[in-house]
C-alpha cells in the first residue's frame, strides 16, 4: 500500500533504490552503454597516441605538428569524462583500465618506436575517422530508444572528429 501524503492523498509507491527509471529499457540502456564504452576506449587510446606524437614528433614541421597535437590531446581528454559520466547515468559502470580499453578499442596501441611526422599525421587521420564510425554506429540503438542526450553527445563527438581528420589530412596533400 502506498503512503500517504501530508495532505492525505496517496503517493506514489516508493523507488527500490538503483533503480533507474528514465523512459529507456534496461535493455536498451545496456546497448547504448555498451557502445559508448566502445566509444569511450577509442576516444582515450586516440588521446593516449596524440599525446604520445606531440612529445616525439620531429622534423621542419615540428612547432605546427606539436601545438596542433595539443590542442587535438587536450580536446580528447575534456571528451573523456561526458562520455564516461553519460554510460554511468544510464546504470552502467565506465570502463577505466588499460585492459579494458585495450579489448574495447578498435584503434591499434601507438607505435613503439615513434614514426616520421607525416606517418604521426596518417595514424590520426585513421584514429579519429575510426573513432566517427563508432560514434555513428551507436545512432541505431539511441534513435531507437530515444535518447536524444547520447544522440547529442555523438553528435558532438562527430563533429570534432570530421573536423580533427579534414584539419590532418590537409597536411598529406601536396
Amino acid at each position: 500500500m502506498a503512503k500517504k501524503t501530508g495532505t492525505g492523498k496517496k503517493g506514489p509507491p516508493p523507488k527500490a533504490a538503483g533503480r533507474i527509471n528514465i523512459g529507456i529499457g534496461e535493455k536498451d540502456r545496456g546497448a547504448i552503454a555498451g557502445g559508448l564504452s566502445k566509444l569511450l576506449a577509442d576516444t582515450y587510446t586516440l588521446y593516449l597516441t596524440t599525446h604520445n606524437f606531440h612529445w616525439n614528433v620531429t622534423g621542419p614541421m615540428f612547432n605546427t605538428l606539436h601545438t596542433m597535437f595539443m590542442a587535438q590531446y587536450t580536446e580528447l581528454w575534456n571528451a573523456v569524462d561526458p562520455i564516461a559520466e553519460r554510460i554511468r547515468s544510464l546504470g552502467h559502470p565506465a570502463p577505466g583500465s588499460y585492459a579494458q580499453y585495450g579489448a574495447l578499442s578498435s584503434l591499434p596501441d601507438a607505435p613503439v618506436v615513434p614514426p616520421k611526422a607525416l606517418a604521426m599525421v596518417r595514424i590520426l587521420v585513421d584514429g579519429h575517422e575510426a573513432v566517427a564510425r563508432t560514434a555513428r554506429g551507436i545512432f541505431p540503438l539511441v534513435d531507437e530508444a530515444g535518447d536524444e542526450p547520447t544522440a547529442d553527445l555523438l553528435t558532438q563527438r562527430l563533429t570534432v572528429h570530421e573536423q580533427a581528420a579534414w584539419m590532418l589530412r590537409s597536411l598529406l596533400e601536396e
